[in-house]
């Protein structure tokens, strides 16, 4: 499905060179904020108190997060737990204050706006758990990129797999030096958002990396440049139908889905766009710096030995 044709293949690779030092320098810019202003975890990972609160009827989560926000906390987290009636509220860590002391305080709060409001479940999580936590999606997103290298040197070949790898690097590293450039909220949801970009952005160079081989079985009198300016120009009208619904779907979520979905959202809109731009102008660059060429994708064909060809 198209919307539109290009007939004449667009320049790309003439702009490699310029369109990557802007991505690299906006790479530098996030590796900098990163190591200068760090990530805002959210309580997921530095611990803090959760609770588990039942009404009689819908609750009003807006008003329930107004009610805790006039206590003085720096950062709570509120939405439904299960029902529409349950509410899960997870607050900071305080010093010299106990997880009983924080969750009294807020019941006293809560009843006093709804005395329907019940305490059904407190519980304390401790750094340490967020520790384990931040470990374990340390891991999570080692193994991915482990696993999407292997699937593309399986694929293609160990070039496009490392222009892959750096692409998807590169985009997971800007929607980091976002979050530690404004202090969003780096929570699990998020990290599950990153997640998904990585694999999303991939998808992306796959079926670029896939039209680059068939037009290197099908054109054999094109420059390895002018393929890949082909390949690129040949899929822009299917990138921009998918990557269009999917950024609509995403800025719904963004703009209407409340402060839960709120970060999770942001951070699948920043990947979604830098995915594209890395997909286009990082991958198969890379890709083209190091050298791949027809023989890289296409085989070719061994004569057996002691043939001969014969004679008229």
């Amino acid at each position: 499905m198209e919307f539109f044709r290009i007939n004449r293949d667009i320049p790309f690779m003439r702009h490699a060179l310029l369109l990557n030092a802007i991505s690299l320098i906006t790479f530098l810019a996030a590796v900098g904020f990163l190591a200068v202003r760090g990530l805002h975890f959210s309580i997921e990972f530095t611990g803090g108190t959760v609770m588990e609160v039942a009404y009689t009827q819908a609750a009003d989560i807006q008003k329930v997060r107004d009610t805790v926000g006039t206590l003085g906390f720096s950062e709570v987290q509120v939405q439904n737990f299960g029902t529409a009636r349950d509410v899960m509220i997870r607050l900071p860590l305080e010093k010299g204050t106990t997880s009983a002391q924080q969750s009294e305080k807020v019941m006293a709060a809560l009843k006093a706006a709804d005395p329907g409001a019940e305490l059904r479940r407190v519980e304390f999580v401790g750094p340490q758990v967020g520790k384990e936590l931040a470990t374990d999606g340390a891991l999570a997103l080692l193994f991915v990129i482990a696993g999407i290298m292997i699937y593309l040197a399986f694929r293609f070949e160990w070039k496009f797999s490392v222009a892959a790898i750096i692409a998807n690097l590169h985009d997971v590293v800007i929607i980091l030096g976002f979050f530690a450039a404004f202090q969003w909220e780096f929570s699990l949801s998020v990290l599950a958002a990153v997640l998904a970009v990585l694999g999303y952005s991939v998808n992306e160079s796959v079926v670029i990396f896939d039209r680059i081989r068939e037009t290197f079985r099908g054109k054999r009198r094109m420059s390895t440049v002018q393929v890949i300016d082909h390949a690129i120009t040949s899929t822009m009208s299917r990138t921009m139908i998918t990557h269009g619904c999917t950024l609509m779907m995403v800025l719904a979520m963004l703009f209407f889905g409340g402060p839960t979905l709120h970060y999770f959202a942001l951070a699948l809109a920043i990947g979604i766009c830098f995915g594209i731009y890395s997909s286009v102008f990082v991958a198969a660059a890379i890709a083209m710096w190091l050298g791949v060429k027809r023989e890289d994708l296409i085989k070719p064909i061994k004569k057996k030995e002691g043939a001969e060809a014969e004679l008229p």
